[in-house]
């Protein structure tokens, strides 16, 4: 992620061993409380080079990339399409991660046991791990001003994409629950001052499809959501008999 960051800032280019980001970072990944020093004593361990070959792999295998592709592995596509759709979010998690290093805060944190056994055919659940993670502050009165804002208005609280009634489906269970989302993602509009009327009640399934990524988009809005449900509907089905 770090790497990646470096080339986004970079304009989608790669660093060159001698550049003064790449040297910070193989330094910055050198101090990670991760590795023995048995690794440590290794020159070409996290050394300039290597990071400045990983900027070569982000850069190279970017989609508008028209030369000659590196090869790079599953995580770094991963990181590149994370960063093409999601850039702003990726670059503060990024910053993020480096802050908690050069703090020297995440060598205060307890080690983890490993999750697989030797074998690698089990694994442990159920335990308390220790994670962290960049969120994006939310004001928690808004999902209860923007239920007391439909009741108000005399309406029913349900999805407003595809009209999920939770009281309906699950009875005192359900009542006066509702998922709020912002119609325009916070990491798209960045620090703002919400109204209620940037806000739509959802329910579960419809809020998590807003938020879903798929080619050529990272979100979409409640009425993106429901034109795409009514095309969908209107798709005539495929009949299996004929095509066995």
């Amino acid at each position: 992620m770090l790497a990646g960051a470096l080339v986004v800032k970079n304009g989608w280019h790669e660093l060159r061993t001698g550049d003064r980001e790449v040297e910070a970072l193989s330094e910055l990944l050198r101090a990670l409380p991760l590795h023995g020093p048995e690794i440590l004593s290794h020159p070409g361990f996290r050394s300039p080079d290597s990071v400045s070959r990983k900027t070569t792999d982000f850069a190279t295998n970017y989609p508008s990339y028209t030369g000659k592709r590196t090869r790079c592995g599953e995580p770094t596509r991963l990181m590149i399409t994370a960063f093409t759709e999601r850039e702003t979010e990726m670059l503060q998690a990024a910053q993020a991660i480096e802050d908690g290093i050069g703090s020297g805060e995440f060598q205060l944190l307890p080690k983890q046991l490993d999750e697989a056994d030797d074998t690698g055919t089990t694994a442990i659940e159920g335990r308390l791990l220790v994670r962290r993670a960049l969120i994006r502050e939310r004001d928690p009165k808004l999902r209860k001003l923007k239920i007391q804002q439909v009741r108000r208005l005399g309406q029913a609280l349900r999805c407003e994409v595809c009209d999920f009634d939770f009281a309906h489906v699950y009875g005192r269970l359900g009542e006066d629950y509702i998922e709020v989302h912002h119609v325009t993602p916070l990491h798209i509009s960045g620090p703002q001052e919400t109204g209620l009327s940037d806000l739509a009640c959802l329910c579960a399934n419809c809020h998590r499809m807003c938020h879903r990524s798929s080619p050529g988009e990272s979100w979409r809005t409640p009425n993106a959501l429901r034109a795409l449900i009514h095309r969908s509907a209107m798709r005539p089905a495929v009949d299996s008999s004929s095509t066995a």
